[in-house]
């Protein structure tokens, strides 16, 4: 189901850091665009329930089969899904039950959501996390930064999304990412030109071909992007990330991200994060984005919703009613679902 919802609900061969130049898989001959280009076009989706960093009760980055579909059927949104399929007692013991657990998070049921129902195939091996340097699937977040990034307890931490600017996900990068819905892409090529629409709050990122960066004086939305061909592969520099999108990468930071076709259905995406200000080391990682066959969905996001007044009017109430600070935070901190992870 791909809709717009409320804010409020929001080892194998591993890389080294820079990804190196890499062919697509062995005896496939990518298609070219009418200018010899490599062909990226099309509607492409990373609608899996692999994230961005390895969970903790995955072995490995790569696993086997066996170990994969035993991980997606435990996962939590598996579980609520199977849950939610059980016939529902209609009596107020069950309703208390419930609601028991007060998780203000409950926003909406699994009907909502697609994340998926198994873990990413990348190169054909099966994948419990997009990041694959460092070999344990962890983003190098320093202590502070993981701290910062995790960070939604007040109004100038909240993340563009509340306000419709940027997506829930993270989607449009950089780096590009996947979350609980709305996984769709869309690139399309011209000889000067990429661009890359993202289903999430339909994020548009143009990348001009050939060309340097504008002024460091003005930051962008997705940050300032150039491309380049080398051989089969589309290169894509990113800095200048805004300071107020929360990205993988800090104004002073850069996403180094490389396309290419691994076969009719898939196209590899590899991507290096450099941002000392962020990260102990650099990091890489590869995801897969898969051929769909629907278009993006209309995203019907509009600026100016009442999520955030609402959250800060009930931690107000919170206040007055003298509950403690460390229950506010947590309330705040709780409801948000938007990036998807």
């Amino acid at each position: 189901m791909k809709a717009c919802l409320p804010a409020l609900l929001a080892s194998a061969a591993l890389l080294t850091t820079p990804v190196s130049a890499q062919p697509a898989s062995q005896d496939y001959a990518p298609p070219k665009t009418s200018w010899g280009a490599p062909d990226l076009q099309g509607y492409w989706t990373n609608t899996s329930l692999t994230a961005m960093e390895r969970p903790d009760q995955a072995s490995a980055v790569t696993v086997s089969e066996r170990e994969a579909n035993l991980l997606a059927r435990r996962h939590g949104l598996t579980a609520a899904g199977a849950q939610e399929n059980l016939v529902s007692p209609l009596d107020e013991a069950s309703s208390q039950r419930l609601l028991a657990d007060r998780n203000t998070s409950r926003g909406y049921n699994r009907f909502w959501m697609d994340p998926g129902a198994s873990y990413a195939q990348v190169k054909g091996e099966y994948r419990t996390a997009w990041v694959v340097d460092p070999p344990d699937g962890l983003i190098p977040y320093r202590e502070e930064q993981r701290a910062r990034a995790q960070n939604v307890d007040g109004p100038e931490v909240r993340p563009q999304s509340e306000r419709c600017l940027m997506s829930f996900t993270r989607s449009a990068g950089p780096v590009l990412s996947n979350g609980l819905y709305n996984n769709t892409y869309q690139i399309v090529q011209t000889p000067d030109a990429v661009m890359i629409l993202t289903e999430m709050i339909h994020d548009v990122r143009i990348i001009p071909i050939g060309k340097t960066h504008g002024p460091s004086q003005i930051p962008k939305w997705g940050g300032d992007s150039v491309g380049w061909y080398e051989g089969d592969t589309l290169v894509v520099e990113t800095v200048n990330a805004h300071p107020g999108q929360r990205s993988y990468i800090s104004p002073t930071g850069k996403v180094t991200e490389r396309f290419s076709r691994w076969s009719d259905g898939q196209v590899l995406y590899r991507f290096t994060v450099e941002d000392p200000s962020l990260y102990t080391r650099n990091w890489s990682g590869e995801m897969a984005l898969n051929v769909s066959s629907q278009p993006p969905y209309e995203y019907a996001c509009h600026e100016g919703n009442y999520a955030l007044p609402s959250i800060l009017a009930g931690a107000r109430q919170m206040e007055r009613d003298g509950r403690p600070r460390q229950a506010i935070k947590s309330y705040i901190g709780s409801i948000d679902v938007s990036e998807g992870q």
